[in-house]
């Protein structure tokens, strides 16, 4: 009788054990468990601890600049009363031209980093930072090939500090990193937009901006006109890009000039010194072996052309480095500085990449016959190439 009333007895305590602990567990979750909710929590505000970080650094940019333009008079526009009257001077008009964008401090004297096509110009600039002060400032420096520029606050308040935003390194930036975009969109202050790095090293040519020597990050964090000049911030709160163009015909679609960019020329930017930029001297275009044998199939071509991929030579501009080292119309460079190059943007990169004085070995078909030049590299003023 004692040995069947110990059995369920033994069960019974078993069973309250059980749900004891079950009940801690539910009170109390393992370690590796607090861990994932901690990282969970973690991740969901990591947009607002980076933006924390460079927010107060954001400013927005408002530039003036007059222009003069003749008046239009459509009362002598008539020929009959041009005829008449004769040939009447017309009188010049002033007009004033307001302009927005973006940009960012990155240092405590108040300059500031941004869009060469912001404050490009501009015979006012002023700048406004989150907290709501006001500060006139001074275009110090403008580089258009690189489409930026260093503008600086002139403060009369000494005591106020600055807020200054830490720069990253773009370099280290990989396709699927989050991407913040700060700025001021279409005049609203202070919008965060939130996406990845959508891919890397975006020539300026293929983003429709000709005349750049820039390889973009790509991005589908929302970049509208406003944006131009701000930042675009990695998770750690990290300037990784300086937000400059969007695509008119494509939705989310954004690019950025990688912040290493800027850091190569902002203290030249600050000091108002020009930047210089190598060229060689030639107007080029892309040569693939199908678009070369449709060349040399058309009677009427002026030349034969290899059928190779490369970069053809359109013209070469006279007293360039080019003219001087033998370049011919028709050529086809295929290697530049030792490395292959398939396209003109990755000859562009090749140029930009090298000393202004350097000779710059180039591996050229002519024709059916390859060569070897090498062209002296000079600063680049109004040419291109």
């Amino acid at each position: 009788m004692k040995q069947g009333l110990w059995i369920p007895l033994k069960w019974l305590l078993a069973t309250v054990f059980a749900v004891v602990i079950m009940v801690t567990t539910a009170i109390a979750p393992p370690a590796y468990a607090q861990s994932a909710a901690t990282a969970a929590i973690a991740n969901e505000s990591f947009v607002a601890a980076a933006v924390r970080q460079v927010g107060p650094a954001v400013v927005r940019i408002d530039t003036e600049k007059t222009i003069t333009r003749q008046a239009r008079d459509p009362f002598y526009d008539d020929p009959f009363l041009r005829d008449f009257f004769g040939a009447i001077p017309r009188q010049p008009q002033e007009e004033l031209l307001r302009g927005q964008g973006s940009g960012f401090i990155i240092d405590d004297t108040g300059n500031i980093l941004t869009n060469a096509h912001v404050v490009n110009g501009a015979d006012r600039v002023v700048v406004t930072l989150k907290d709501g002060r006001n500060f006139e400032a001074v275009v110090e420096g403008v580089d258009d090939v690189t489409d930026l520029a260093v503008v600086k606050i002139e403060d009369d308040a000494e005591d106020d500090a600055l807020p200054v935003a830490t720069l990253g390194n773009s370099d280290q930036v990989e396709v699927g990193d989050w991407a913040i975009a700060v700025g001021n969109p279409l005049g609203l202050d202070n919008t965060v937009t939130l996406g990845i790095v959508s891919t890397l090293k975006r020539t300026s040519s293929s983003v429709g901006i000709p005349g750049k020597r820039l390889e973009f990050i790509q991005t589908d964090a929302a970049i509208n006109p406003g944006n131009s000049g701000g930042p675009l911030v990695n998770q750690r709160g990290e300037v990784i890009g300086i937000n400059t163009a969007i695509r008119a015909d494509a939705m989310g679609i954004g690019f950025a000039i990688p912040i290493n960019k800027a850091k190569e020329v902002k203290d030249r930017l600050s000091r108002g010194e020009t930047v210089a930029h190598p060229y060689i001297g030639v107007q080029i275009a892309n040569l693939t072996p199908e678009q070369a044998k449709r060349s040399n199939a058309d009677i009427n071509s002026g030349m034969y052309l290899p059928e190779i991929d490369g970069v053809l030579i359109i013209r070469v501009l006279e007293g360039t480095p080019a003219a001087d080292a033998g370049l011919r119309r028709g050529d086809v460079i295929v290697q530049a500085g030792g490395a292959p190059v398939r396209s003109a943007d990755e000859l562009q990169i090749v140029v930009e990449n090298t000393k202004i004085g350097d000779a710059l070995e180039l591996q050229v078909q002519r024709g059916d016959r390859p060569m070897t030049l090498k062209v002296k590299t000079a600063e680049l003023h109004e040419q291109s190439g």
